[in-house]
């Protein structure tokens, strides 16, 4: 069972339902002719006004990237931004995944038109983040913004390099915030993402871009949008929903990778029942394929939880469908206490539970 509110991503896969933003081919015309972009040069522009589209362009243009892979299965591209002056840029995992699971190359072409190639200092498939390293010195980081304090409507705009066509601009507003989205290709490369939606638009090749706010701070990473299949059985374009890691766990996932060279994700050490179709996500009853249902000492265990609990919410927000609580989960930090509502026979218990830590795929 999955709640409707689950929005599933299947990060390389043009046919799916939701698609990364990974882009490798040309732009196609009516009937499928193939288009050539080319650049006119115009006069002077005006000064742009603070607060506008413009003005965002100006100040995080310079800080934004496309990332550039090759690999024994082809070329393709996304997007990223600068994180440090010496060279940290931060992309999505599912773009560069392809060139280092096929040891192939990863380049990185800079607003000034360089290209560096850049090693990979570390990635998580459960959070869909990668972090890159090139030799560079004097970039210019992008800030990041208070998650707590952005607010569904606020104007945002998304940068990247959607089709391969570098420090293209779109605007919109955020749409949702804590929407639940599962990305991944397969069980093993999924991530778990309490998205920021916004209706900016958003193409392949966004993937690893920063979707910011008028003040040009970081709200999120591009990552994901929903599509629709096109009449000739391809995917369609943009329709307006598009998903972004929100700045918080970027910047605790991207700082563990620099430190660490891995990154880690909170748990609370139970098996889930994927056939249970009542109310709330009920906890398994007997043994699983990974174990005891609930984990001996692990933070639920040492809480109380019990095989067989339903969990109805977790900081009474209430959720539906296992991926619904998993994302929650994973949207809080090792450590940090959380209270499930639990459902036990006829009687509701709220149970505080101390999130333990697991290191990341």
């Amino acid at each position: 069972r999955r709640s409707p509110r689950a929005l599933v991503l299947v990060a390389a896969c043009l046919l799916a339902g939701l698609l990364g933003g990974l882009a490798g081919g040309r732009l196609a015309g009516p009937g499928g002719t193939s288009v050539s972009v080319v650049e006119r040069s115009g006069g002077t522009a005006a000064e742009a006004a603070d607060g506008s589209v413009a003005a965002v362009a100006e100040a995080v243009l310079p800080s934004t990237v496309s990332v550039e892979i090759t690999s024994s299965a082809g070329t393709g591209n996304g997007s990223g931004f600068v994180l440090s002056e010496d060279g940290y840029v931060v992309t999505n995992n599912h773009v560069v995944a392809p060139a280092v699971e096929a040891s192939g190359r990863i380049r990185v072409l800079l607003s000034d038109g360089t290209r560096e190639t850049a090693e990979v200092v570390g990635r998580t498939s459960d959070y869909d983040l990668a972090v890159l390293r090139i030799d560079r010195t004097g970039l210019v980081p992008l800030a990041f913004a208070d998650t707590a304090q952005v607010r569904v409507g606020d104007p945002v705009v998304a940068v990247g390099a959607p089709l391969g066509l570098a420090s293209t601009v779109t605007s919109g507003i955020v749409s949702a915030l804590n929407r639940p989205v599962v990305a991944g290709s397969s069980q093993d490369e999924q991530g778990f993402i309490n998205a920021v939606q916004t209706d900016a638009a958003i193409n392949p090749g966004n993937s690893g871009g920063p979707l910011v706010d008028l003040t040009g701070a970081v709200v999120g990473v591009n990552s994901a949008i929903a599509q629709t299949a096109s009449p000739g059985g391809g995917p369609g374009g943009s329709i307006g929903l598009g998903f972004a890691i929100p700045a918080d766990q970027v910047v605790r996932t991207t700082t563990e990778l620099i430190e660490d060279g891995v990154a880690t994700y909170p748990v609370i050490g139970v098996s889930l029942d994927s056939s249970y179709e009542g109310r709330g996500v009920r906890v398994a009853q007997g043994r699983t394929s990974v174990g005891e249902p609930v984990v001996p000492g692990g933070p639920a265990d040492t809480a109380g939880v019990e095989p067989g609990d339903v969990i109805t919410a977790i900081d009474e927000q209430l959720v539906t469908a296992p991926d619904e609580l998993i994302v929650a989960i994973r949207a809080r930090t090792p450590g940090e206490e959380v209270v499930l509502t639990v459902q036990r026979g006829r009687d509701a218990v709220e149970v505080p539970v101390v999130l333990g830590s697991e290191p990341s795929d």
